[in-house]
């Protein structure tokens, strides 16, 4: 039997690449994390602290090969909605609700893990995140012009009124500053052609190099990094605050575990690992609950970090471990050199970070499928115009409301047998399928539920009108996969309708818990031999006239 090549390889030289991977991540990681502090409006430690305690939490506890849990930039930005709008703009304000804001999420993420519910990010629509993160690299880009340029910070997370901003202040821009930023930029944009260059460390060496000119022409500088947490703040929310806090970091958990999940099953799909959500649940739960204990920000598996880690071709959580080690070693030697890293060096690091989600091939596919399309642009549009917090909840209830238009519009199909088949189908789409004489099948196209029950089976009365000498209905319903007492009550309202005009019932193709749940409901319209058919076929066969010896029906 020939080895995979992950066990062919020596564990000696699996330890060594993975060194060389985290070695090579740390140089991108450090001032990413410094940048996302910015953003969340937050002291640059609260990103080196989250940076941290992420990469060995998740090193130590976690399960993917590839995952690089730290903080991203959507979780910051919502971090900043939030804290801004409980605390206010004052610093030490703020710091302390992100602190409990972080700790909150933590708490929702535990919770989430113990009760299981692993599935939790499917109740984010894949438009809807990539509509969102579209949106928001669009309003971060924005927000982080004004420190490349040296303008007035704006505030505030709607793009009209950013836009409006910016224009009032374009008279105040400081060519120093918005010279290094557009060179850090550019730089960035070409390094990306060379391969294994780190383009955010090369910048920020070339910004340290040249801060102190930059200093005296009035370039602002990240200034002090001060890792030890100040106890002093109040970390539990006043009684004010409690509610608006659990909403904000129920918010972040569907933020940041919609992100974390699809990096972590787009890696472990591509390499053959398996995935274990509940257990990622727990872990990232413990890194942001750690997080907000030390004044950190809020902690997540981002895809361009994960990618980065496998490109630099890691093979084991051994790899963030050792990034970890490397970014404490370089805070420690290094930090009076970071905290003069100017400001807009950073806002080029993070408007180069974000510039991924801007492509538009990833609508690509909603516009080639005709699917979703509505959905993927009124995400864009509602963080746009509505804000970074408000637009994801808007989008998510958009989603939600066309899923339930979709299930609720009522699609019932007759079927036909096809001529020398058992197989039975929807007469309009084929029309050499040959309805049964005297007999009426039906299908409804979307499960039954209380949304839709009433009006299919207005539908399929409407059909029997239609069909003059009908003697029998088959209502196939194998599209339900279980009913709630209002499609319970319409089907009883159906048979009775059906029983007063002397045409009997058979339902086929139930699924088990459904034919159970039938059979303990009792309802007197529908007798237990009129569920007893395990296909179209079998209903057929049992009530045609004259029926013709046929193959056993396919399941």
């Amino acid at each position: 039997m020939s080895a995979s090549p992950a066990s062919a390889s020596a564990p000696g030289s699996t330890v060594g690449v993975d060194v060389l991977a985290g070695l090579s991540i740390a140089g991108l990681l450090l001032p990413e994390a410094v940048a996302y502090s910015g953003i969340a409006g937050l002291p640059p430690q609260a990103g080196v602290i989250a940076l941290l305690v992420g990469l060995v939490c998740y090193g130590l506890l976690g399960r993917s090969r590839y995952a690089i849990v730290s903080a991203t930039s959507s979780s910051a930005a919502v971090l900043a909605a939030g804290t801004l709008a409980l605390a206010g703009p004052a610093g030490a304000a703020r710091a302390a609700v992100a602190a409990t804001l972080v700790l909150l999420t933590g708490g929702c993420f535990l919770i989430a893990g113990v009760a299981r519910l692993g599935g939790l990010s499917h109740l984010i629509a894949r438009p809807v995140l990539r509509g969102f993160t579209f949106g928001l690299a669009c309003v971060i880009a924005l927000k982080q012009l004004p420190n490349l340029f040296g303008l007035p910070g704006l505030h505030g997370d709607f793009v009209p009124l950013l836009l409006t901003t910016l224009v009032k202040s374009i008279g105040q821009i400081q060519p120093a500053t918005m010279g290094a930023g557009v060179i850090a930029l550019l730089l960035l944009f070409l390094c990306e052609r060379v391969r294994r260059l780190p383009g955010s460390l090369l910048v920020i060496v070339l910004g340290v190099a040249a801060s102190g000119w930059l200093a005296q022409h009035g370039v602002t500088l990240t200034g002090a990094i001060n890792l030890t947490p100040d106890w002093s703040l109040p970390v539990w929310p006043t009684s004010g605050q409690w509610l608006p806090s659990i909403e904000l970091a129920a918010a972040l958990l569907l933020v940041l575990y919609a992100e974390s999940y699809g990096a972590i099953r787009a890696f472990a799909l591509k390499h053959g690992d398996p995935v274990e959500a509940n257990r990622d649940l727990l872990v990232i739960g413990v890194a942001n609950a750690l997080s907000g204990l030390l004044h950190g920000m809020p902690l997540g598996a981002g895809y361009s970090g994960t990618s980065a880690n496998e490109a630099a071709g890691a093979r084991s959580r051994l790899a963030g471990l050792v990034a970890a080690a490397s970014v404490l070693v370089m805070v420690l030697l290094l930090l009076r050199w970071i905290e003069r890293i100017p400001e807009p060096v950073l806002a080029a690091i993070v408007i180069h970070a974000v510039s991924k989600s801007w492509r538009l091939s990833v609508f690509k596919p909603y516009l080639q499928w005709k699917r979703d399309r509505l959905v993927a642009l009124a995400a864009v549009v509602a963080v746009l115009a509505l804000g970074i917090l408000n637009g994801l909840l808007v989008a998510i209830a958009f989603s939600l409301v066309m899923l339930l238009r979709q299930l609720a519009t009522p699609r019932l199909s007759v079927l036909g047998q096809l001529p020398g088949s058992h197989d039975f189908v929807d007469i309009a789409e084929h029309p050499s399928a040959q309805e049964q004489a005297g007999m009426l099948i039906l299908r409804p196209e979307e499960p039954l539920f209380f949304a839709n029950a009433e009006s299919i089976l207005a539908l399929a009365r409407q059909r029997v009108d239609e069909h003059a000498g009908t003697r029998v209905v088959v209502l196939s319903l194998e599209e339900s996969s279980d009913l709630d007492s209002t499609a319970l009550e319409s089907l009883a309202d159906f048979a009775t309708w059906l029983s007063a005009r002397d045409i009997p019932l058979r339902v086929a193709r139930l699924k088990d818990a459904v034919r159970e749940l039938l059979l303990r409901a009792a309802l007197p319209q529908l007798l237990p031999q009129a569920l007893d058919f395990w296909s179209v076929q079998d209903a057929a066969l049992a009530v045609a006239p004259a029926p013709q010896p046929m193959g056993k029906p396919l399941q």
